[in-house]
């Protein structure tokens, strides 16, 4: 295949300039963001529509389906919509007018569907082909003077229709409504209002124009989702949210106790908070529950009809609903925080972000804009009816010559306009009149209507002069909105309680875990395991061949476990976390990070409070308190720190009396007081006994009164007359008393 190379500036690639690519990228992306900021994804401070729902509106309303006339398929409003005003997909213009339509989604509908337009579990919608849909009395008064020059209009993108660049908005949609979206480099997120709240506002800004947005807070104490709630966010970060138009608000469900009978009984939730789907909610919460997560609560169960109604059974009647709640906060989408960003375009298209009262003063200023321009469009159609109506009364007084000349002459209406001094559109207004128009009585009806259109035109006149007038109307419409979209009914009374913040609840751990008898069971070679119950004898308990049992401690699932390894680490492990009785267990290793170089020395129950001693082989020790052990991570808390070569932690145990035995693997056995030994959080610990060879064996700590004891095989020794091994610290120490251990240890 042949190419042929044109010459420079032929042919169709037109003109070519050098540039960096750096630079064309960024020109192109630029305008990109510009397009996705002001066409798309932020609405106008003004009507508070992005332009697909301001396009849905007015191909609805060309469409005349007014909240009185009957309903048409959505499919017929979305090809109107892609095919005159917006080029995009139709699923994405019939999502955002199923939106318009879900009582649950927006505050006020704008579109009144007919049809499934989908529900609060989070189902689609039907095919827009089975659906059909309206305006409501909100959108109606968002659009109403749209006929009236109140607004500016502009040409669609194939330049064949005209479209409206932003509503006259006589309904405060902004804040009533909310409004979500991300552009490039921003985003917004206003939460919906009650409209009598805005109103009230509204009105009081107009009357006091310097009023601040603490004030105004006073009327609009915070959002009103159309699904209900309580809001639980503390009252200084409401104020700080809406004076900096940044911030979040905490929204919690509504729920309450429905009493069995017999000290039994359930939660029910009736309100869940907005933009939740209630089916991934009750998933959620069964999830809690399948993974013990929640073991304080039993069962969740789905008994909505239209009404949300979630039924939560506790585990038992002594479980604290209130307790059993704010878990439930905590660990699922009962609570949730909608934020707030009220970056919007102003009045010259540039978006910024706004305060409470810079949002409400826009849209008053827009009511302001749009009474005068409504009010000249008005003097304008009065001064064209009184052009009319003059040329009209100069035909009934000269009738007989008027129908002369229209029966007569060749030019008609050159004529008129010659005899009786009049301009083209009277001499059009007089021979396209009709003839029963000529009665007497018509005559004296337009004179009436001339006095009256005069009488009109004074006063819209007076209007256009005085400020304090056209305010005062404006504050009747307002009115008016509050009165009819406001009133204390179903649909304008407050939704969303105005709750108070929630109390941080110290919840112990044994409330959360279901308090159950278990026997650890840990063998030699490092295999954990908890079997159900106390055992009494765990002689019958099965183990790997050649391994056999090491610990074995009666627990409880609320408590924790202590493992001191030969690494001077503690780790710590819920019982509730240990794999089951059944079968062999799990290796220790692979629950916690521990090396197979070291090994467990020590494993206990954890008890807030107490004193241990640890100590190495190398004969250094000290006393650390349980509560400086406990570790957070898998990783262990180091607490010993063990020399080099052979030296390793050999000994953890619980301190319970006034003495200190050690013995080392030399076969010395040495007595002191447990006070020369140092109570410390981490270190190497002082010498608590000296060696030639060898190291530390064992360490005890007893009662002088009660004796030393150790065990030899199935027998209990214990020795009173102890004169000659008690010393000091550090000392060498003599051999043990006849009989005792072979094996160099008190247990």
């Amino acid at each position: 295949m042949s190419t042929k190379t044109l010459p420079p500036g032929s042919g169709p690639v037109g003109d070519v300039r050098d540039t960096r690519l750096a630079d064309a990228i960024s020109e192109r992306y630029l305008s990109y963001a510009l397009s996705i900021i002001m066409s798309r994804s932020l609405p106008d401070v003004r009507d508070g529509l992005k332009p697909v729902h301001r396009r849905l509106l007015f191909a609805m309303r060309q469409l005349k389906l007014d909240p009185a006339e009957g309903y048409k398929k959505c499919a017929r409003v979305v090809g109107d919509v892609i095919g005159k005003y917006h080029p995009h997909g139709d699923v994405a213009v019939y999502d955002a007018m199923v939106r318009l339509a879900q009582d649950f989604a927006v505050r006020y509908p704008l579109v009144d569907g007919q049809g499934n337009f989908g529900n609060v579990d989070g189902d689609n919608a039907a095919a827009m082909r089975y659906t059909e849909a309206r305006l409501t009395n909100v959108a109606t008064a968002l659009m109403d003077g749209l006929d009236e020059d109140t607004v500016d209009f502009r040409q669609t993108y194939d330049g064949s229709e005209q479209e409206p660049v932003v509503m006259p908005a006589a309904f405060p949609n902004l804040l009533a409504n909310g409004a979500a979206g991300i552009a490039v480099g921003m985003a917004t997120s206003i939460p919906p209002h009650n409209v009598g709240e805005l109103c009230a506002a509204l009105l009081h800004l107009i009357k006091f124009p310097n009023a601040t947005t603490a004030k105004l807070v006073d009327f609009i104490p915070g959002p009103d989702f159309p699904t209900g709630g309580i809001l639980v966010e503390d009252p200084a970060a409401i104020m700080a949210a809406y004076k900096t138009g940044r911030g979040g608000f905490r929204l919690r469900a509504r729920w309450n106790k429905e009493n069995l009978g017999r000290g039994m009984y359930q939660i029910v939730i009736t309100e869940i908070p907005y933009q939740v789907q209630k089916s991934r909610l009750i998933e959620k919460i069964a999830e809690l529950i399948n993974n013990r997560r929640l073991p304080i609560l039993a069962d969740v169960v789905d008994e909505s009809t239209d009404d949300v109604r979630i039924v939560l059974e506790p585990r038992n009647r002594s479980v604290d609903p209130e307790l059993l709640m704010d878990q439930l906060f905590k660990l699922s989408d009962l609570e949730t925080r909608f934020s707030l960003n009220m970056n919007v375009l102003d009045a010259d298209h540039t978006p910024r972000v706004m305060n409470l009262r810079d949002v409400l003063q826009a849209f008053l200023d827009h009511r302001h804009v749009v009474l005068v321009r409504r009010t000249k469009h008005r003097i304008e159609k009065i001064d064209q009816r009184l052009d009319t109506l003059a040329g009209y009364l100069a035909a009934y007084l000269n009738l007989d010559e008027v129908i002369r000349i229209i029966r007569e002459d060749d030019d008609p209406k050159a004529s008129l306009m010659t005899a009786f001094d009049l301009n083209e559109a009277q001499a059009d207004a007089i021979l396209n009149m009709r003839l029963r128009s000529l009665r007497r009585l018509e005559e004296i009806e337009i004179k009436r209507e001339h006095g009256e259109l005069n009488d009109e035109k004074k006063s819209l006149n007076k209007l256009l002069k005085e400020k304090p007038g056209r305010w005062k109307r404006i504050a009747g419409e307002i009115a008016e909105i509050k009165k009819t979209f406001g009133a204390k009914d179903a649909i304008g009374r407050r939704r969303t309680e105005i709750g108070e913040a929630p109390v941080i609840m110290d919840v112990p751990l044994e409330a959360l875990i279901e308090k159950e008898p278990v026997t650890v069971l840990c063998s030699e070679k490092g295999w954990i395991k908890a079997a159900k119950g106390h055992l009494e004898d765990t002689g019958e308990v099965k183990y790997k061949e050649g391994d056999r049992e090491r610990f074995a401690i009666r627990a409880e699932t609320t408590d924790k476990l202590l493992m001191f390894a030969t690494n001077g680490r503690f780790y710590t492990m819920p019982c509730d976390k240990l794999p089951g009785g059944r079968g062999f267990g799990e290796p220790v290793r692979l629950m916690i990070e521990l090396g197979n170089e070291h090994d467990i020395v020590a494993l206990f129950l954890w008890r807030p409070g107490e004193a241990l001693l640890v100590a190495s082989s190398a004969g250094r020790g000290f006393r650390v308190k349980t509560d400086d052990v406990v570790a957070q991570t898998k990783s262990g808390k180091q607490v010993l720190n063990v020399g080099a070569g052979d030296d390793e932690a050999v000994v953890c145990a619980p301190v319970s009396g006034d003495q200190v035995a050690v013995i080392g693997e030399n076969r010395k056995l040495l007595i002191f007081p447990l006070d020369e030994i140092p109570e410390m959080t981490r270190g190497r610990g002082v010498i608590l006994q000296r060696y030639k060879d060898g190291g530390l064996a064992d360490v005890k700590t007893f009662n002088m009164a009660d004796g030393l004891s150790w065990k030899t095989g199935e027998r209990t020794r214990t020795e009173t007359d102890l004169m000659a091994w008690q010393g000091k610290r550090a000392q060498s120490g003599r051999l043990p008393p006849k009989g005792f251990s072979k094996a160099n240890k008190f247990s």
